[in-house]
């Protein structure tokens, strides 16, 4: 009996992970099998992940230790980072160090890390276009993962380095969906201007890793950009109104004014929407929404996924 090669997914039970573990599970053909990292094997996500059959094992990014024990025999790794769990890009930098220094001790021969654009390769700190935050960054949830990609790289990790876009689910889950004004009236809030935004569903996330690597060693060495549309802040706007089955306006707020409504990472998701804006071209054209739809056949659009989330749409 043959022993179907490993996966090991960093993050399991988060937006990224978790779709690539169930994109595993759900794979009729089972051509993997699935070894789902968490820091807490025994929380609800990752039982549930178990109860759907992978093998769930404890690790801790912040310890190379555990990581490397936890990669031995596997083929594959997908690594991720959360930056959003503590704002520290420098955190992320020495997660992502552990990661790609495990992934060479246990001899992974496939990694994918999730990762974005450096923005100071585009808007040098010296750019007074956007303001520097922390010292060292512009974007700093976006710097620190596209630094990290030469650590990879360096340590010769065989690695696809995978690009992804903003999430739709932030509509529900970041807070970012319509709000109601005074005037009871749905606004969608963004400071894209009229530049389109690659969006895409978390799920379709951890669909396309899958694909990546299920077609394997071809992908080693390039960068992957997924989306599942490219759409403007009024083209969305006018989606959810046609979902929600009420008016939505698009309200294109400034950079500078997102910038300060006040909440935790608002400046720095201020200077990304900004970077996404004023770089349409080159954001835009490094996701490839045909490439993502072969990777992942099921690709949702963003109609799709205003569909299966319009409930949850209505109460964010």
């Amino acid at each position: 009996m043959s022993v179907k090669p490993v996966i090991a997914v960093v993050g399991a039970t988060g937006a990224q992970g978790g779709g690539l573990v169930r994109a595993i599970l759900n794979d009729p053909a089972a051509t993997f099998s699935v070894r789902a990292l968490t820091r807490d094997a025994g929380s609800e996500k990752a039982q549930a992940l178990a109860a759907l059959g992978a093998e769930v094992v404890a690790a801790d990014i912040d310890d190379e230790a555990s990581l490397t024990a936890a990669l031995e025999g596997a083929q594959g790794a997908f690594f991720v980072t959360f930056f959003w769990d503590h704002f520290s890009p420098e955190k992320e930098k020495a997660e992502a160090l552990n990661m790609a220094r495990a992934a060479r001790a246990a001899g992974v021969k496939h990694a994918i890390w999730s990762t974005l654009e450096d923005t100071r390769k585009w808007v040098p700190l010296s750019d007074a276009r956007m303001p520097t935050l922390m010292g060292s960054y512009k974007v700093p949830h976006f710097d620190a993962k596209g630094e990290c990609n030469e650590m990879f790289t360096a340590l010769g990790v065989p690695t696809t380095f995978l690009y992804t876009s903003f999430y739709w689910d932030n509509l529900i889950h970041f807070g970012m969906g319509p709000k109601r004004g005074e005037d009871g009236k749905l606004a969608l809030a963004l400071p894209m201007g009229d530049a389109r935004l690659p969006g895409i569903a978390c799920e379709d996330i951890g669909k396309c890793a899958y694909g990546i690597f299920k077609e394997g060693a071809a992908w080693i060495g390039k960068s992957v950009g997924i989306a599942g549309q490219h759409l403007t802040g009024q083209q969305m706007a006018d989606e959810l109104a046609a979902v929600l089955e009420e008016p939505v306006s698009y309200n294109a707020v400034s950079p500078e004014a997102y910038r300060g409504f006040g909440f935790p990472g608002a400046d720095d998701l201020g200077n990304m929407f900004q970077f996404k804006r004023d770089f349409e071209s080159d954001f835009c054209s490094a996701r490839d929404v045909g490439l993502s739809r072969v990777l992942n056949p099921g690709l949702k659009t963003f109609n799709d996924w205003l569909v299966a989330n319009r409930a949850a749409l209505a109460q964010a």
